[in-house]
């Protein structure tokens, strides 16, 4: 969703519980309103024979999204020559991907964030299987590796409170992993884009420009 076609509503796939109401401090962005440029890496691998996914699970002590799950990412910094470059970066800081070791395939649609006002480009990426990890300890609890196919068996909807808020939302649960908002659509359009199956090489996906991501598969 583009900055410019944000209404003030709930995102998509949430739903106020029946007689609950906005808080103080929790009022939607008026349209129009401004917004902040946000980049995210969607990094694909070969995970024992399927298509791996790279999240991460920010620390519980952070003032904002404690806990949740997240691709690495984060807003735009004037250096950064385009958004690309922010996932890129992002990634390297946060869970210490060498921007060597990454091979961008295409961007997925931009997602906006419910109350921040902040529009996220997720970018895909294909990297080598067996990278360690090196997690950045201000932000990050864990990296987390995820088949595809285990998320897209996974999706449900749940129940959920944040800040006063009761409400249900699509979600995505491994174990004791909830993923929801911003992470689960943007794994949503993902899903919409990968045949059912695909084999864990990234290369299957496509060449560097990305173009089978770019767009639904035709019917």
């Amino acid at each position: 969703m583009s900055a410019s076609t944000w209404p003030p509503e709930l995102p998509d796939g949430v739903e106020l519980a029946p007689g609950a109401e906005l808080p103080r401090g929790l009022e939607l962005p008026e349209r129009g309103g401004e917004t902040v440029a946000a980049a995210v890496l969607v990094a694909l691998f070969d995970l024992n024979g399927e298509t791996g996914l790279v999240l991460t699970r920010r620390r519980a002590d952070l003032r904002s999204h404690a806990g949740e799950i997240s691709f690495p990412g984060g807003r735009r910094d004037a250096e950064d020559a385009d958004l690309s470059q922010t996932a890129l970066r992002e990634a390297e800081e946060e869970i210490g991907l060498p921007r060597a070791q990454v091979r961008l395939l295409g961007e997925l649609p931009p997602v906006s964030t419910f109350v921040t006002g902040y529009v996220i480009h997720p970018f895909i990426a294909a990297i080598p299987t067996g990278l360690a990890w090196s997690p950045s300890v201000r932000e990050v609890d864990a990296v987390l590796e995820l088949s595809v196919e285990q998320l897209r068996a996974s999706r449900t909807r749940t129940p959920m409170e944040r800040r006063g808020i009761t409400f249900e939302t699509d979600a995505y649960i491994v174990g004791d992993q909830v993923i929801w908002g911003a992470t689960a659509r943007i794994i949503e359009h993902l899903l919409e884009r990968l045949p059912d199956g695909l084999p864990g090489l990234p290369g299957a996906l496509g060449p560097d420009t990305g173009a089978p991501l770019g767009a639904p598969p035709a019917p």
